[in-house]
Order: structure tokens, then sequence, then C-alpha cells
């Protein structure tokens, strides 16, 4: 989170595409523009780190050359203060800061035992350690009316106007926004080990290593590669897709703007290799190295690819929509990008941090109790 409730118009740039795309194919998350759950994709389910491995043997695709992924300098991060003794715990609280125009930071009194996150456009959802969904924010697409099959829940995941949900029996439920069919599982689909939400489509990795995608195809955000296999992790975006190999390196399709070629997320970067997680946004991706490091492309409008200089100890990342969120081995998180929101003003106390996730313009945190 990655969704399709319009980003906004941070600038004319983000403006455009969004028209671009609502005449090219009458589409729309349940509403309008998709917000990457995770970004779009929000995504809360968890990562299996990469292995060695065979290369994919796939098309081509276009890169961007790899400077555009070091940013020369960033501003230096400030992390909140952390106890000398993180708690190792499995599951939390949830805390949430920014914009709360819908109610999606205000998270329901008692909530605990919280093991995983996801945020959606305008709305937010927790996974429970009994396998329970609790939802709450914007519901004008029934995006937080959990149905009552959500339960053995393993993996949850929030894209514009809709939720998907991964069971222990390797299926998917969702709910919420269905104009493409976004919220319904593709056909017959089994075997799935990991999800993520993107603006009107989702994504499946299998146990075998290969992807099913379904919902909206306006952008080819669904058209999985040829070939695609060994994939240990998925992420999709606004309206793209991309998947990390079991060699460390990533495979991006979608993103097809036939009249606009100034932002290309969905290609990525020459020489781009040792990534352990990514992570699609809105319009800009982060990808998490094997040495604790973070690496970013895409839009920059918000400096939100300006990645802090000298961060490291990085253990998981998040792209919102102009903004990103890491979480570090300290049990501490960082943000930079958009600062309107409040998105990167990390609430203090913010410590012992398990798990973390962004929407559209507001930021999710699970924090451990002892």
């Amino acid at each position: 989170m990655i969704a399709r409730s319009t980003v906004r118009s941070r600038n004319t740039l983000v403006a455009l595409l969004s028209l671009t795309m609502l005449a090219a194919a009458a589409c729309g998350s349940g509403n309008s523009t998709p917000s990457p759950a995770g970004s779009p994709g929000s995504q809360a389910a968890s990562i299996v780190p990469p292995a060695t491995g065979t290369p994919v043997s796939s098309s081509p695709l276009s890169s961007s050359p790899l400077s555009s992924v070091l940013p020369t300098a960033g501003p230096t991060v400030t992390p909140a203060p952390v106890s000398a003794t993180p708690v190792a715990s499995t599951s939390g609280i949830v805390v949430a800061w920014g914009r709360d125009d819908e109610g999606q930071t205000n998270v329901p009194a008692g909530l605990a035992g919280v093991v995983a996150v996801a945020a959606g456009d305008t709305f937010s959802v927790a996974l429970k350690s009994d396998g329970t969904v609790v939802a709450w924010g914007a519901s004008d697409s029934g995006q937080t009316k959990v149905p009552a099959s959500a339960t053995g829940i393993t993996a949850i995941a929030a894209g514009s106007s809709h939720a998907i949900a991964l069971k222990a029996n390797g299926t998917v439920i969702g709910w919420g926004a269905n104009t493409y069919g976004q919220a319904q599982s593709a056909a017959g689909l089994s075997g799935v080990v990991q999800i993520s939400a993107g603006g009107d489509h989702d994504l499946a990795l299998k146990s075998d290593g290969t992807v099913v995608a379904w919902g909206s195809d306006a952008n080819g955000e669904t058209e999985v590669p040829a070939g695609l296999k060994n994939v240990v992790q998925v992420s999709a975006g606004y309206d793209y897709s991309l998947a990390l190999l079991k060699d460390g390196t990533v495979v991006g399709w979608g993103d097809k703007y036939p009249t606009d070629t100034s932002i290309h997320v969905a290609k990525v970067p020459a020489g781009l290799s040792g990534v352990s997680a990514v992570d699609a946004g809105y319009f800009h991706n982060l990808v998490l190295k094997s040495d604790g490091t973070v690496l970013a492309w895409g839009q920059n409008a918000d400096g939100q690819t300006t990645v802090p200089a000298g961060l490291a100890n990085v253990r998981s990342v998040a792209a919102g929509g102009s903004f990103s969120l890491v979480l570090k081995t300290d049990g501490t998180v960082a943000a930079w990008g958009r600062l309107g929101d409040g998105t990167t003003a990390i609430p203090s106390g913010v410590m012992n941090v398990i798990g973390i996730a962004v929407g559209g313009d507001h930021a999710l945190a699970i924090v451990g109790q002892p």
C-alpha cells in the first residue's frame, strides 16, 4: 500500500495520472483512483527472505539506471528513544497516526493481541492472534465490514477500498469494493502462502513459487510475466506489481501510461540485487537489502524516495502515498517524505514495534506487549 481513492492532487503529475487512468478505463477502485495500499499496497503478509536459487527467465523489462535509486544525500534519521532491552513479543496493540478524515487512525478501544496490520486508502485492518480480523475507518464500499467467514486467517492485505485475507487452508477471501472482481478470489485459487492488495487488483504467491493476479488490469497490473517462477514475495502497487525472486532480484509489470512516460515505478533499476523484501506504494517503491539498508525509486515530489543518510539495521519497509516508513531491528521506526498529514510525525513513545503498515496518508504500528 500498496488503491483508487484519488491521491489528493499532491502535485500536477499525480493528478494527471489519475485523470488519465479514469478516462482510459472508467476504472477506479471501489471509488475513484487506487491507493496502493502499501501499500497499495498496504501489505501485512509475512515476508520470506530470499535464498539462493535459479534466476527466472522472462521477457526483458525496461529498467532505470541504478543511480536513480541511490540518493546522494538525504535527511538524517533521528530515531525515537528505545528501551535497552526491546520486548520480544509476537502480538501487541496498534498505534496509528496521520490523516484521520474517515477515522482510519481511530483504533478501536480495547484492541489487543494484534499480529499484523494493513492500511488501505482511508481504512485500517488488524489481524488478531486468534485468527480473527478487525477493521475501522471508511466503509463506503464495505471495506470495514469483515465477513463472518474471516476466521482462521493468517495474513491480511488492504487495497484502495477493499481487503483480502489468507486463510490457514491456503485459500483467499475478500470484501469491500468489487467493481473489477478485486474482492473475490481468483477461481480455484489454493495453495497460497502470501498475499498483497494494490489499488484495484490483488496478487497471491503460491507454495510452488508462482504468482496469480486478479482484479483491474487497466495498466497491465495483473499480466503476470510468462514463465515467472522462483518468487518468494509479491507486492501490489497503485496499478503495477512487483515480485521478489529467490536470487534476490526483482521483477515488475504494469504501469502502462501511454501518454506519460515520466513515472516508471514498475521498471526495476538495472543492477538491483541482494534484495530481501520489497514494498510497492502509490508511485514509489522501497526495497530492503540483505545488509539492512534501503533503496528506493519512483516519484520523489515529496522526498519519499530520498532515503535518509545513514539509515541501517532495517528489518521491514512500507511505502505509502507520498511517504515511506521503516521498522528497525531495535524496535524503532523512521519515516520520510510528505509532512502535511502528519504521516512522518511518529508519535513519541512508539518503540518495541513488531509490525508496520501504511495507507494513503496514515500509518500503523504494532507495539509489542510484554
